[in-house]
């Protein structure tokens, strides 16, 4: 717990890492959908006409979307085993690595599968790095 009047670092992004069960397999560049929303419920209340009651209602995750250099099968192989078969999901972890390879931040979700696979987009005209896009939709996240 950070000390009144203490400054917090804030780290640059240097990369990120995912950890299924224990074993971490893919490096990637970016990682959007790190959040979640609380859907809010309007509700009025007899006798009370100056305002509205606005309660919590479900909170939604969005899919992790994560971008990586095309570098291996791990993520596309897990995903061809989901959809031979009943879906097993998985817990993991996304990890912020900063200076020196240490670990900066983690969050986990729980409920996880990957519901999209993007492969790179192959043109000899460009000079580009070929980039692979992995959805994984889950049911919850949270920070360790």
């Amino acid at each position: 717990m950070p000390v009144p009047g203490e400054r917090r670092q804030v780290y640059s992004a240097y990369y990120f890492v995912v950890e299924i069960k224990g074993k971490r397999s893919s490096y990637f560049r970016s990682v959007t959908g790190l959040k979640s929303e609380a859907e809010v419920v309007p509700m009025q209340e007899g006798g009370r006409n100056e305002t509205e009651l606005r309660l919590i209602g479900r909170t939604k995750f969005p899919n992790l979307v994560l971008k990586q250099g095309f570098a291996g099968p791990e993520l596309f192989n897990k995903r061809n085993r989901f959809t031979q078969g009943p879906a097993a999901r998985f817990s993991g972890s996304i990890i912020q690595m900063g200076p020196g390879n240490k670990e900066m931040f983690k969050w986990q979700f729980s409920g996880g599968w990957i519901c999209k696979w993007e492969g790179p987009e192959f043109d000899a005209n460009k000079n580009e790095i070929s980039v692979e896009t992995i959805e994984i939709a889950h049911e919850g996240l949270f920070t360790l």
